[in-house]
């Protein structure tokens, strides 16, 4: 098989785009394409997935760099009054493989059984793309029992966001634990950085999602470039990070060329 290095959660995007209303951030630094490109070329990283920003008005800026580069993947924006005809549309530009709900820092939990998100989730289960989430451990349980239930495949970012003293020993961390047995579920080793100082905690936790799903339904992502980081990071040292917390490359091998065929068909 030809290598592959597969960063399965970068966001893209320029500083004059303009926000969501309901943004929680401005960042402070951007993300063009053209810069991912580059960073690609340097670091080794063959493919990308660009997981959708909801601190954007809209995926626009997405979709172009979709367009543009076929080494990319991609999510985009979706909810209840999203017209079932228009998300097909989003859906089926070129390289999107899902849709994001990025339900952090909520007042209200969405509900996946809400009329409007189940028509969402029939359009994203017939396309045969799947769903990647983003929410607090707290009300992880819920959301996931509520896709599961539906059957939609869905993709948990940031390690399912595991308690930094009990780890996954939470009715959130056990939620999904259970269903990555399902073997519908994938979760991404992304954003490591946001677990520091406990970044040692990370090797027993990825080792335990490795164990429980197996390095075919883990996948790793940077996060670049890093939005709402406490303290300094860089792609290379997210790329060192992950080669500490999963040191065997035997390993890390399988776990991208997992996402490489999940996002784009098995690698030749």
């Amino acid at each position: 098989m030809s290598p592959v290095l597969v960063d399965t959660h970068v966001h893209l995007f320029t500083g004059a785009l303009p926000m969501a209303a309901h943004a929680w951030t401005v960042p402070e630094r951007a993300l063009p394409v053209e810069e991912f490109e580059t960073l690609m070329q340097r670091h080794g990283v063959t493919h990308g997935v660009v997981s959708a920003m909801s601190l954007l008005a809209d995926d626009a800026y997405t979709v172009a760099a979709l367009r543009r580069n076929p080494r990319l993947r991609g999510t985009v924006t979706a909810g209840p009054g999203t017209d079932p005809a228009e998300l097909r549309a989003r859906c089926t530009a070129a390289g999107v493989a899902g849709i994001r709900f990025q339900w952090r820092r909520r007042a209200e939990l969405p509900d996946p059984a809400d009329p409007g998100y189940r028509r969402v989730l029939d359009t994203v289960a017939d396309l045969g793309m799947h769903v990647e989430l983003n929410v607090e451990r707290d009300r992880l349980a819920p959301v996931l029992a509520g896709l599961c239930g539906h059957g939609v495949p869905v993709v948990v970012d940031h390690f399912g966001d595991p308690h930094p003293e009990l780890g996954y020993r939470t009715p959130g961390g056990e939620a999904l634990l259970r269903a990555l047995d399902t073997g519908r579920v994938r979760v991404k080793l992304s954003a490591g950085y946001r677990f520091r100082p406990a970044a040692e905690r990370l090797v027993g936790t990825a080792a335990e999602l490795i164990s429980r799903a197996g390095p075919d339904r883990v996948f790793w992502g940077s996060d670049a470039p890093f939005v709402g980081a406490r303290e300094p990071t860089g792609y290379a040292a997210e790329l060192a990070s992950f080669a500490r917390i999963v040191p065997d490359p035997a390993v890390r091998e399988r776990i991208h060329h997992a996402a490489h065929d999940y996002y784009f068909g098995p690698a030749r």
